[in-house]
């Protein structure tokens, strides 16, 4: 009886996990590929369609002098460039990247919700004097909702561009799949065509809707963008794959630069010498020769200074040859990445463009003109001509 209740005990332990494990597999997957995208697609439809055009919404509705309005905007672009690199490292350090893409939604649906309210309640702004002096200028309240709502989008963009991406990939992240590559391959050019279209309609839909309809409706629709985004994102939640946050990469390569500072005075062993510390399982045979300065933050010193399973007791003092080495490949990869600081800062300047481009003849036939928001498409369908023309002409010709 004992050995059959415990034969019993034993097969239905097995049935247990092996439920579990099915309810696992079932998780993520390229069911939630539709979902995933469709979020961040109408997020950038949304937050990219109030952008070209809100230089004339501060200028005309709260009148402003084109330099302040600039300056609100140089800084609303600016903290929504940086957020997304705060919203990574709490992603990966403290709330995960689910809970981090749905607060995401949350913030930039208000901070939407809050700017359509800006057109739509006539106290929200000063009455509008064409900038004839003398204008009355907008009280603190007034100044503050917009601000709030540009703040709140900001807070919601780098909530959701931070993680989004790899949200996706961990969905499709099946080792066991000999295709798994090629299918994580499929979806980040799917990812990246989605967004392009979407700045595509953002630069065009978007901003003729707000010159035909006006604000009311033009900040309308990218609300109702965003609430889609939203729901969207939050429909497939029971399929998703949720991995817990882990140590922060960023964290990671600030213990690097520590250790080594630490480890100055000491001596390097050769490289393929076993005095240096690795990860569990790893096949690496020791660091490589480049800033060798680094190496010192994986010298092991004395054995005991590592735990049985492999993990450095002072992570802060000794840290792994694979982190020193993550650390070496972002600093080479510096000098290539600030060769986009002066182009970056050219193609910030979105409100110059499109005060000059309000001046000209717009007209392509009698009856219809492009938008003077819709002219960065100029520069966005040259710079795709150019990856095009680089890829098929000059690197074969190279």
């Amino acid at each position: 009886m004992g050995m059959e209740m415990e034969s019993y005990s034993s097969n239905t332990g097995a049935m247990d996990k092996k439920e579990k494990l099915s309810t696992t597999r079932r998780k993520g997957g390229l069911v939630t590929m539709p979902f995933i995208i469709a979020n961040e697609a109408f997020e950038k439809v949304a937050s990219y369609g109030v952008l070209p055009n809100m230089i004339f919404y501060l200028m005309k509705g709260y009148n402003l002098s084109f330099a302040k309005a600039n300056y609100v905007l140089f800084l609303w672009s600016a903290a929504t460039n940086f957020t997304p690199t705060l919203g990574a490292f709490l992603a990966d350090s403290y709330s995960g990247r689910f809970l981090t893409i749905s607060l995401g939604c949350i913030f930039s649906l208000l901070g939407m919700t809050v700017l359509w309210l800006t057109a739509m309640i006539p106290g929200a702004k000063p009455k509008s004097c064409n900038l004839i002096p003398p204008c009355k200028s907008a009280t603190a309240g007034q100044l503050g909702l917009l601000i709030s709502s540009f703040g709140l989008m900001s807070i919601g963009a780098g909530g959701i561009r931070s993680a989004s991406m790899a949200f996706g990939a961990d969905q499709l992240d099946n080792k066991d799949n000999p295709d798994n590559e090629r299918v994580q391959e499929s979806y980040f050019g799917w990812y990246y065509a989605a967004t392009s279209i979407s700045v595509l309609v953002a630069f065009t839909g978007i901003v003729y809707i707000q010159d035909k309809m006006g604000m009311k409706v033009g900040f309308g629709v990218p609300a109702i963008l965003m609430f889609l985004s939203a729901l969207l994102f939050f429909l497939a939640s029971s399929f998703y794959i949720k991995h817990k946050a882990t140590k922060s990469l960023l964290t990671g390569l600030v213990q690097v630069t520590v250790a080594a500072y630490k480890n100055r005075k000491l001596a390097l062993p050769p490289l393929d010498s076993s005095s240096y510390h690795h990860r569990k399982g790893s096949r690496n045979t020791g660091p490589t020769e480049k800033l060798m300065f680094l190496n010192k933050a994986c010298v092991l010193r004395n054995p005991e200074d590592v735990t049985p399973s492999g993990v450095a007791l002072d992570p802060w003092s000794l840290c792994t040859v694979e982190q020193v080495e993550e650390l070496k490949a972002l600093i080479r990869v510096i000098p290539i990445w600030s060769t986009g600081i002066m182009m970056s800062i050219n193609t910030s300047q979105s409100s110059f463009p499109v005060i000059q481009a309000s001046s000209m003849n717009r007209h392509v036939t009698s009856n219809f003109q492009i938008p003077a928001g819709s002219f960065v498409m100029f520069m966005m369908i040259t710079i795709s001509g150019w990856l095009v023309l680089y890829d098929r002409a000059i690197l074969p010709l190279a």
